[in-house]
């Protein structure tokens, strides 16, 4: 059917025509199952491909397809003993005016039901009628449908590519095709393997990989601009940009986003909602084949690894401004554009599901509670097959690596071979391949892996090299790099000294750096006490909590041994290279929110300046509530982390407890409800608060300076990336006596440099000769300074040099 036909024109937001189904190749999509099946004796290989056609596509005039048709497939196989086949339905919902996806808004859609068609545990349907979305426009809505025994029910598709409403309501028809093919970046991809290649690739298996990057940044989309959009950080990236290529001044915060050449995003998959919250999605009104639906966009807040694995190759609709994929596009293709190419490293979490994909997902999907909500089934090949489609799917987007977040979670559990780690699937993850802009390749492979954890001994036990033996190729986030690591902690340098001596020994397959979303947290959980009884806490490191953890994530002296001296690829963390606030970022459960603000109960101490808490647009709901200044905060949140321990998190009974001491929680005693406003009202106000368009302004010109001269120093000696060799040194000062100095030597090995570092990594102030260290064959002339971090004053390497706690100096000689 045309346009023509339709009398609606697609452009203008109406209609598509009456979708229905298209017998002759619903019929071919059966029979295409039935040959995958027939073709394969292996349950998991056959439905590595059946899966592919899984989810909704759009074929277009292009494939051949005439003015086009949507292809859809589920696998349900909840229907296959309990429903008639003939009472599923798939319900397409396409919307009779353009909608603004911006606002709350009740929009009119017309209604269709179309007929599909099972067999075993798959129904399908051929469906003309459907309108694609694209950038510019809604696509039809769809899920099915069906009543049985006088029950309703619906199946939402784990595989959507578009939810412009959250993961809880129906996904959208997307053309993807199109929006591959009108990618702006397509010459990125098209260079891979060629002389002109855009980044370095190397052949693998007859594709080219994507090399590592040199060093890499953490960036959460949610806090990293002023909107917490995709769109946003895009301009934000294509601004610096144009500032680098015309030759303009930088500002210390652009500096901040500079000096790498990867990016890694955390999870922008979509994730659980609260269940106090009516939908993003609101059926008003049906009238035969027309329904009201009041819309809005979504506005989760999350720190993005509490997905519901249901929508995985779709984005998360709280991070696009536009309610459009094609957001995280521009994104990827604003990376590629700057003057020094970025990869973009997609955070993979596939190691659990939120407890709000029991509602999502059917029960094959999931073998039972775990540490973090739900496990999924590997064992299940349906499943097994399903989680790798959605890694495809979401890699295609234009994602040049891959990170797998918790690798160590991936267990099956058997009575005859009791728990083990299913190195098989994570096998399979790397045998994924992506195709975007017509070029087929594989990714840089990443993972976070720190079995045996959470083992008792799991500290001493993890080698943090068990893929990386297997998959040689790969790396993994160092022992340095993983959640639990604390350097604002006194003696951390000293005490962890032994991992950082392996970085050196054997790092060059590491992710390095102590910076990033997990050990931040980490550091911000801890007690702000400095006695024996409490958490030692560096008072070297500044007078204040706040200028404490500050300084010990972005710390010249840790930057500088990471980038400037050890092997890998040192990452850092957008949020700490700001110094601003980070912490546990969520607001999707309002009983456990309660919970997790209690045990955030410490991150008052660190990250709120007693001038920050009085700023008028700083924690609105909070001083609404009653809590007028920082102090009466600090005070409640500890109460409340002792209120949660006394009772075992009884939300029920912790008002009682807290009653006697007339918190600001509103009128008469307090009630769960109240702890539960107050839960909201700490996540909604840190998420504002931690957005680094707050402190673009307060960065320092010299120690941002310093800090990308830093990240430049690697990209100047990608020799560095190798580890220590024998024939050089690295060390700290014996004995310490009050101070963690480190020191070594590296050589170029082509011998065409030398480079000698010393670093007060915490502690009192030292001074060392550096041409004086206990260094075999160092050479006593001819050394230049070539980085030395503020503070520190003129230096020589044959002369004393005066180093406070984080203070760096590095020394070339040709």
């Amino acid at each position: 059917m045309s346009e023509e036909d339709n009398g609606r024109g697609r452009g203008s937001g109406e209609g598509a025509g009456e979708p229905r189904i298209l017998a002759e190749r619903t019929d071919a999509l059966v029979d295409r199952q039935r040959r995958i099946l027939d073709d394969h004796d292996d349950r998991f290989e056959a439905a590595k491909e059946l899966v592919e056609h899984l989810g909704a596509q759009w074929r277009s005039e292009e494939e051949g397809a005439g003015d086009g048709y949507a292809e859809v497939g589920f696998w349900t196989p909840e229907l296959a003993d309990e429903v008639p086949a003939d009472a599923v339905e798939l319900e397409v919902l396409t919307a009779r005016e353009p909608v603004d996806l911006g606002t709350e808004t009740t929009v009119e859609f017309d209604r269709a039901i179309v007929e599909t068609r099972r067999k075993g545990e798959f129904t399908w349907a051929a469906v003309e009628g459907m309108r694609p979305g694209t950038r510019d426009q809604l696509g039809s809505l769809y899920r099915l449908v069906y009543e049985h025994d006088g029950e309703r029910g619906e199946v939402l598709d784990p595989l959507a590519s578009s939810l412009p409403f959250g993961a809880y309501a129906p996904a959208e028809l997307y053309d993807l095709a199109s929006l591959d093919r009108e990618r702006p970046d397509r010459e990125h991809f098209r260079s891979f393997g060629t002389d002109e290649e855009a980044i370095p690739t190397t052949e693998d298996d007859g594709l080219p990989r994507v090399d590592p990057a040199t060093s890499m940044l953490e960036v959460h989309p949610g806090t990293a601009t002023e909107t917490g959009s995709l769109g946003a950080l895009a301009r934000r990236l294509r601004e610096i940009a144009a500032k680098q290529r015309d030759g303009d001044d930088l500002t210390p915060a652009d500096r901040n986003f500079l000096g790498y050449d990867a990016i890694q995003l955390m999870p922008v998959e979509p994730i659980t909602e609260n269940e106090d919250h009516p939908g993003y999605f609101r059926p008003e009104e049906r009238s035969g084949d027309r329904v009201e639906v009041t819309v809005e966009s979504p506005d989760m807040l999350n720190w993005g690894y509490d997905i519901v694995v249901a929508g995985f190759p779709a984005v998360n609709p709280a991070l696009l401004e536009t309610g459009r994929p094609d957001e995280l596009v521009d994104f990827i293709a604003a990376c590629h554009d700057m003057p020094r190419p970025v990869r973009v490293v997609f955070d993979i979490a596939l190691g659990h599901a939120d407890n709000g994909a029991l509602d999502l997902l059917n029960d094959r999907f999931l073998s039972g509670p775990g540490m973090y909500g739900q496990e999924l089934d590997y064992t299940e090949p349906v499943v097994r097959a399903i989680l790798l489609e959605m890694q495809r799917r979401k890699m295609e987007f234009g994602a040049d690596g891959i990170r797998v977040d918790g690798a160590q979670d991936f267990t099956n559990w058997s009575e005859e071979r009791g728990e083990w780690h299913d190195d098989e699937f994570l096998a399979e993850m790397d045998r994924v391949t992506q195709e975007v802009g017509g070029t087929e390749y594989r990714p840089w492979m990443i993972y976070e892996d720190g079995r045996p954890w959470p083992r008792e001994d799991w500290e001493l036990a993890s080698t943090y090299r068990t893929l990386i033996e297997q998959h040689p190729h790969s790396f993994q986030w160092s022992p340095v790099t993983f959640a639990h690591n604390t350097p604002a902690l006194l003696t951390f340098w000293a005490t962890k000294w032994w991992r950082v001596r392996e970085v050196a020994d054997f790092g060059s397959n590491w992710i390095t750096g102590v910076a990033n979303h997990d050990t931040v947290r980490r550091g911000g959980q801890r007690s702000v006490g400095t006695s024996w009884e409490d958490d030692p806490i560096n008072p070297h490191l500044g007078e204040t909590p706040t200028e404490i953890i500050d300084a010990a994530y972005d710390s010249p002296a840790a930057n500088a041994l990471m980038h400037c001296f050890l092997p890998g690829v040192p990452m850092d963390f957008l949020n700490a290279n700001f110094r601003g606030p980070w912490g546990f970022v969520r607001d999707t459960d309002a009983p456990w929110n309660v919970k997790v603000v209690a045990e955030e109960h410490n991150v008052a101490e660190w990250q709120i300046r007693e001038t920050d808490y009085p700023e008028s647009g700083h924690f609105r709901r909070l001083k609404e509530l009653g809590f007028e200044d920082a102090e009466t905060l600090r005070w409640f949140m500890h109460t409340l982390y002792d209120t949660v321990s006394a009772t075992d998190f009884d939300l029920d009974g912790m008002p009682a407890m807290l009653a006697p001491l007339d918190p600001p929680l509103g009128d008469g005693d307090p009630t769960p409800e109240d702890l539960e406003r107050f839960g909201y009202a700490w996540m909604r106000d840190f998420h504002e608060f931690a957005s680094l368009g707050n402190w673009a302004d307060r960065q320092d010109d010299e120690r941002t300076a310093f800090d990308r001269a830093v990240r430049e120093f690697r990209h100047e000696r990608p020799w560095l990336r190798g580890d220590v060799r024998e024939e050089e040194a690295f060390d700290y000062r014996h004995p310490a006596d009050g101070t963690v100095l480190y020191y070594g030597h590296r050589v170029a090995p082509d011998g065409s440099e030398s480079l000698l570092f010393l670093a007060n990594m915490e502690g009192v102030s030292a001074i060392e000769t550096p041409t004086d260290l206990p260094v075999e064959g160092l050479p006593a002339d001819g050394w230049e300074p070539v980085l030395v971090s503020p503070g520190v004053g003129t230096v020589a390497a044959d002369e004393p040099v005066t180093l406070d706690n984080g203070e760096v100096v590095v020394f070339s000689r040709e």
